[in-house]
């Protein structure tokens, strides 16, 4: 494989939507806001891989209150990667028994609704004492189905982004910042 074409990001880095400083400061306020909510209960977070990675690792040091925490895998794209195919599929189920349990979906990004909306009804048949969702981006102008978001990073535009855990063809998840790919410069690896 040729990573010439994806090595420098500058290349076809359209903006830094989100600043490295801009998402320490949100993910404290993030933590604070849900260490106020969960103070005295069992919370347990569960992280969809990959994309999550990044800002649960940030959210955490950030929560104050005692946490477990665990990981699903979910496949929902469709040819090229890049469209939800809206068929969810789980590549990794939890470890641990939500039962009456108080749990936070820790989520990358939300566009269309479509997997979360299908992971959330999947998760509520295990009983949990509650269930909400915490996403570091929000891209509302996609969506297409309703979606509770109790706490919501940020809220984006229909941009293609990258970086903070988002990949860019699995690449480009180490970034500190959220950027738009430039689609007219950017070439995928062969």
């Amino acid at each position: 494989m040729d990573l010439n074409n994806i090595e420098d990001y500058n290349s076809f880095l359209d903006e830094v939507l989100i600043s490295e400083e801009e998402i320490i400061q949100r993910t404290k306020e993030l933590g604070a806001k849900i260490s106020k909510d969960y103070a005295g209960k069992d919370l347990h977070l569960i992280c969809i891989l990959r994309g999550g990675v990044m800002f649960l690792t940030d959210l955490m040091r950030n929560i104050t209150v005692p946490h477990t925490i665990d990981f699903m895998a979910i496949s929902s794209y469709g040819v090229g990667g890049r469209q939800s195919s809206g068929a969810v599929r789980i590549k990794l189920d939890l470890n641990d028994d939500i039962f009456e349990r108080d749990v936070i979906l820790v989520e990358d990004i939300i566009d269309s609704g479509h997997t979360i909306n299908k992971i959330l009804e999947m998760l509520r048949t295990r009983k949990p004492k509650s269930l909400q969702v915490c996403t570091m981006l929000d891209k509302a102008a996609r969506r297409e189905v309703e979606v509770q978001i109790k706490y919501r990073g940020f809220d984006i535009e229909d941009k293609f982004v990258f970086g903070y855990g988002l990949d860019l063809d699995e690449y480009h998840r180490n970034l500190p910042f959220v950027g738009v790919v430039n689609l007219e410069k950017y070439t995928p690896p062969e």
